[in-house]
């Protein structure tokens, strides 16, 4: 070291190689951290996120509880707030009645039917006996009309006998002046004249009586007809007075409706939290008027934290779904925390500075000047944070991002 310090050319040497060495190392720090920032790119245009929805009645009515608290942390489960039940349950009392009262009339309608039904099957029955009726006087029509011819033909007959007989008798009564014939035939031919006098008046009563009993007959038959007529047309009025259930029964779907209706309206008066949450922007107190679909607040879902972390569409060739990344949150800039990309963006809203704005009927509105710096486009990349529940993160709290190397043993 002496003999360094002592020799001129050595110490010109040394501070030649020192000279040299700084600027290369700082040279080569200076790629490596320029290398390690391309490859794991980092930003601070960033949001801590999470879902939230707005909580909103789907009854009407005053609020009669109401235990959550604006900002307070509500269970999986938790009542939010309970709206007076007892018009909804009034309702729903109402809705079975209304039932109840539908089952007994269909009820009551059915043995109703039964008795119609039963009607009819009498009245199917008298038809049935007015046909035989009918059938019956037919017969006995047709029967007096064979009395009524074979009545005529024994007149045919006793008349033709009887013209006979008295051809006889005035053939030979003459003959007994001349004594060619006795008085005994004589007396016996008037006899057979008489005797067929009396089978031809005998006929012609038979044939009237014969012809009363046809008439007789029609009359019955006539008779019979109008009956079957009757019963056909009393069959007829009671198969059209039967009564069916479709008119009842079609309003059953209706009444049931209507239950369910009024029993889902009676749940929804008491509102429990869906999942795990964080109570904010609560404009509401007990004893309100709640109306319809009018948020009351919002829950923040407080299960699955993620960052909105927008990176420069020049870094996003270095950012791929799965990387592990470290999140920092501003409000504590000590704590870090291990995250996941779970997404990149596709699409940002167009700049309308540059490319001008775009509708759906014209044409596209270019701009005509373009600006000397053209700054590059951000990109979402959505950052899953690996974070217990209990973490304190606020909605859109300001946050760091950087992507870093998977460890070993993530994937």
């Amino acid at each position: 070291m002496a003999d360094t310090d002592n020799n001129p050319i050595e110490r010109k040497r040394l501070g030649k190689i020192v000279s040299v060495a700084i600027p290369a190392a700082a040279l080569i720090a200076g790629l490596l951290v320029v290398r390690n920032t391309v490859e794991y790119p980092r930003t601070d245009d960033a949001e801590v996120f999470a879902n939230f929805i707005g909580i909103a009645p789907q009854v009407d009515g005053p609020i009669i509880s109401l235990p959550v608290q604006d900002n307070a942390f509500v269970k999986q489960g938790g009542l939010l707030f309970e709206i007076d039940p007892r018009p909804y349950g009034y309702a729903l009392q109402r809705a079975r009645s209304d039932l109840s009262t539908l089952e007994g009339q269909i009820i009551d309608e059915t043995r109703t039917i039964a008795s119609q039904r039963s009607a009819v099957g009498a009245a199917q029955a008298n038809t049935s006996s007015t046909a035989a009726s009918v059938d019956r006087a037919a017969s006995a029509v047709e029967e007096a009309k064979a009395n009524v011819a074979a009545s005529k033909a024994a007149l045919d007959r006793a008349q033709a006998e009887l013209q006979y007989t008295t051809r006889n008798f005035n053939r030979i009564e003459p003959l007994l002046a001349k004594q060619f014939v006795t008085v005994d035939q004589v007396d016996q031919a008037r006899t057979d004249v008489v005797s067929r006098q009396q089978v031809v008046d005998q006929s012609r009563s038979q044939v009237a009586l014969a012809e009363a009993q046809l008439l007789s007959a029609k009359a019955q038959y006539d008779q019979a007809k109008a009956v079957q007529e009757q019963s056909r047309a009393q069959l007829a009025q009671s198969q059209h007075s039967v009564l069916t259930l479709e008119p009842l029964t079609a309003q059953r779907e209706g009444k049931i409706a209507n239950i369910n209706a009024t029993e889902y309206n009676l749940n929804n008066c008491r509102v429990y939290a869906p999942f795990d949450a964080r109570v904010t922007n609560l404009s509401i107190s007990q004893g309100a008027y709640a109306h319809i679909g009018q948020q009351m607040f919002t829950l923040i879902d407080t299960r699955v934290w993620w960052v909105i972390a927008n990176f420069r569409e020049t870094q996003l060739r270095h950012v791929k779904p799965g990387m592990h990344a470290d999140v920092y949150a501003l409000s504590r800039p000590n704590e870090r925390y291990d995250g996941v990309v779970d997404s990149v963006g596709y699409g940002v809203q167009p700049d309308s500075t540059l490319v001008g704005t775009f509708s759906q009927t014209g044409l596209p509105d270019v701009q005509r000047s373009l600006n000397w710096v053209h700054l590059a486009t951000r990109f979402p990349v959505r950052v899953r944070i690996l974070a217990p529940e209990t973490e304190p993160f606020r909605l859109s709290e300001s946050a760091v991002v950087i992507m870093r190397p998977n460890r070993p043993g993530e994937k």
